[in-house]
C-alpha cells in the first residue's frame, strides 16, 4: 500500500468541497480524474509531478466503495478517514439517526482493533 498516496487522496479531496461533492457522487469518475490531475502534483502547481505513485486494487476497490474499515486496516491515517466521511455522511446520518450517529457507527465497525497496535505502524 502507497499510506502516502491514500492519505494525500482523502486529505487533497477533503479540503475542498466541490471535490468531496465529486467523490461522493461518483467515486470511480472522481478517482480516475484525481489520479491524472491531482495525484501526480508535487505540492500545489503542476510545475514539479511524479509518476511512480498509484493505487492498489485493494485500494482502488476500498476508496471507490466508501470502505473506511479497509482503508484504516491498510494503514490509512484515522483522522483523514474519519473527517473525509464525516464530510460525506455526517448530514445524512443526523437528519436520520441523530447528532455524531456517523461517528458513532465509524467507531463500532472499528472496534475490532481495539487494543491493537495501529495498522500503519505494524504494515
Amino acid at each position: 500500500m502507497s499510506k502516502y498516496y491514500v492519505d494525500k487522496f482523502l486529505y487533497t479531496t477533503d479540503r475542498d468541497p466541490d471535490l468531496l461533492e465529486r467523490y461522493k457522487i461518483e467515486p470511480a469518475a472522481y478517482l480516475d480524474w484525481w489520479e491524472q490531475h491531482l495525484g501526480p502534483r508535487l505540492g500545489d502547481s503542476d510545475a514539479e509531478t511524479t509518476s511512480w505513485l498509484a493505487f492498489t486494487d485493494q485500494e482502488r476497490t476500498a476508496l471507490i466503495a466508501h470502505d473506511y474499515v479497509t482503508l484504516f486496516e491498510l494503514g490509512a491515517h484515522f483522522f483523514l478517514s474519519l473527517t473525509i466521511y464525516i464530510g460525506i455522511y455526517n448530514d445524512d446520518y443526523e437528519a436520520a439517526t441523530g447528532p455524531l450517529s456517523f461517528q458513532r457507527e465509524y467507531r463500532d465497525k472499528l472496534m475490532h482493533w481495539r487494543g491493537k497496535p495501529y495498522p500503519s505502524v505494524i504494515c
